[in-house]
């Protein structure tokens, strides 16, 4: 069985660093995962047997607008459920807002819209990164 958290007090930032690195997120650093956690409205934390498994995040105004990022879950627990249940938290927490958006990593969409959300007719964005840029904007 799995266990949702929604809080960063007691996380394992190495855990987490773990589980980024494991999805091919190796830019992320401890320090960078503890400004981004520290800094988001919203956060999901999935174990299976006490062990951080996946993790998801939101920033929101708590009114008009939210946007879901960084859900992630580590490759040996793909496919059980768990990314679905961390969603669904995200917007349960997210319920009252008016509108949340997410961008989600390409082949991934599918994913996304079992979960209710559905594709943006007028997106915009802007990556520093080019590889990024590449793949998602057109």
């Amino acid at each position: 069985m799995y266990r949702i958290e929604r809080t960063i007090t007691d996380f394992n930032w190495d855990e987490i660093l773990a589980v980024y690195h494991a999805v091919g997120w190796t830019r992320h650093t401890l320090k960078n995962l503890q400004t981004i956690y520290s800094n988001s409205s919203h956060v999901v934390a999935a174990y299976a047997d006490n062990r951080l498994v996946g993790m998801g995040r939101a920033l929101s105004d708590g009114v008009f607008n939210a946007a879901i990022y960084d859900v992630i879950i580590h490759p040996k627990f793909q496919g059980k459920g768990i990314g679905k249940l961390v969603v669904e938290d995200l917007l349960f927490q997210l319920k009252d807002v008016s509108c949340v958006h997410l961008i989600s990593t390409t082949g991934n969409e599918p994913f996304y819209e079992k979960a209710g959300l559905k594709r943006v007719k007028t997106a915009m964005a802007r990556y520093l990164n080019k590889g990024l840029e590449a793949e998602y904007l057109v």
